[in-house]
């Protein structure tokens, strides 16, 4: 014996079941058209008010070398990546366009890896202050932390769990 339940059409007024078919189509062409990304952040960069005190910062912080990028209307430092398609960024430096802040604007996440703690140990020598200490978000989304670093921005870390 079939069990299987009647249309639901059949018991909707014909013009709600032309709605609800409708939006049927609606929701399938999103999920067909939508675009998905692989990163959602494809460059970065942050404001500096003196971008050789930032970049001493950020190589130290972090024991790496910054690549210097000075063009005419900008100067930047950027972090450097083992691909040009991988995600990165630079601190930037141009009075007019860019405004270091401790509070207003978007918070980046920079990675951390693989212990967010080795990267906050040397925050404070460097020039920066730590306002959230290491904390854990999940055993399985690993751990974050925030810094105010030498220029006033508030900057985040993360680390995940290996």
């Amino acid at each position: 014996m079939d069990k299987r339940p009647e249309s639901v059409a059949v018991r909707l007024h014909p013009s709600r079941a032309i709605v609800i078919f409708i939006l049927l189509l609606q929701l399938h062409s999103l999920k067909t058209s939508t675009m998905v990304f692989t990163h959602a952040i494809s460059w970065f960069e942050i404001p500096t008010e003196d971008i050789d005190r930032a970049q001493r910062f950020y190589e130290t912080i972090f024991g790496i070398t910054m690549i210097p990028v000075d063009l005419a209307q900008i100067k930047m430092r950027m972090f450097p990546i083992s691909s040009p398609m991988n995600i990165g960024g630079a601190l930037c430096y141009n009075k007019q366009f860019y405004k270091p802040s401790a509070t207003d604007g978007p918070v980046i996440y920079l990675n951390g890896n693989p212990d967010v703690q080795l990267v906050l140990d040397k925050v404070e020598a460097a020039g920066g202050k730590i306002i959230v200490p290491k904390t854990q978000i999940s055993p399985e989304h690993g751990y974050m932390a925030v810094m105010i670093d030498t220029e006033g921005n508030r900057i985040a870390l993360h680390s995940v769990p290996s």
